[in-house]
């Protein structure tokens, strides 16, 4: 159903950094990254995009601090899930939520809640049984 999704920063380097970190652990890495010269309000705007394959989740540098987001990635374990969160505590990130299952969701609901630099709500979650 969801072909792309984007976040923004006011922090780029240090949003594309964590992304790096955190999403490696996911099977994800960076696909591709430019400057989108094409806005005369703003032409050094930095966009950066992350996917296992191609681009699917995309960092775009903002001037101005935007309403934070909730972004889930989809981890194939729960060991994925417990690496994500180190990375992101490693990487900085402030802890929203350690690694566990989280029943009021479904009983095999496993995710962890990190802040990335710019104040979103990121989460790895895996579905599947222990």
């Amino acid at each position: 159903m969801i072909d792309h999704v984007s976040a923004y920063t006011t922090h780029y380097e240090a949003a594309k950094r964590f992304y790096e970190a955190v999403l490696a652990p996911l099977g994800s890495k960076l696909q591709h990254e430019l400057t989108a010269t094409r806005d005369p309000e703003f032409p050094t705007r930095r966009m950066c995009a992350f996917g296992p394959t191609r681009p699917i989740f995309w960092v775009i540098e903002v001037r101005e601090p935007s309403t934070p987001r909730h972004a889930a990635f989809s981890a194939a374990t729960r060991a994925q899930v417990d690496a994500f969160h180190r990375a992101a505590l490693a990487s900085g990130a402030r802890d929203n939520g350690a690694p566990g299952v989280r029943a009021i969701y479904h009983p095999n609901y496993y995710g962890a809640f990190v802040f990335d630099p710019d104040g979103n709500n990121v989460e790895a979650v895996c579905h599947a049984p222990a």
